[in-house]
């Protein structure tokens, strides 16, 4: 799985509220751009946000399911993108003495970007990702209004 880190200058319960939130997704996950309906009991098991990707007129429907969570430590989704297929993507959040490090593990799993080598899904995935990372920290410690 390619890996990126970062260390978020809040709580892990701050952090993992915005994961928690399925109707912030398209604002820090790169490529989301609307969601459509997030089913109830979101983040749990199973649920899934139904999100579009892309920019109309090409924007593509479909979903991202959890499949593992344990609050605040821990997210885990199957995020579709067909044609092109889904990854796996894992949140790991621990507290440090700065706030919270989130570590984002991501791979294709389905599709023919699952194909490629990890080190070519890395050349794409590793910039995607400390951007959605940068996205989330703003989120996280954005103040009450």
């Amino acid at each position: 799985m390619i890996e990126v880190r970062s260390v978020v200058p809040t709580s892990v319960e701050r952090v993992f509220a915005v994961l928690a939130d399925g109707w912030s997704y398209a604002g820090w996950v790169v490529g989301a751009t609307h969601i459509r309906e997030v089913d109830p009991g979101w983040p749990g098991t199973g649920t899934r946000i139904h999100h579009s990707v892309g920019a109309w007129p090409l924007a593509v429907r479909d979903v991202t399911t959890v499949l593992d969570v344990d609050p605040p430590r821990v997210l885990e989704l199957e995020a579709r993108l067909w044609p092109l297929g889904a990854a796996r993507i894992r949140f790991e959040l621990k507290a440090t003495s700065d706030g919270c490090e989130v570590t984002m593990l991501e791979e294709a799993i389905k599709g023919p970007l699952s194909l490629l080598p990890e080190q070519a899904q890395s050349l794409f995935l590793i910039p995607r990702n400390r951007q959605t990372l940068d996205r989330l920290t703003a989120q996280a410690t954005r103040k009450p209004t």
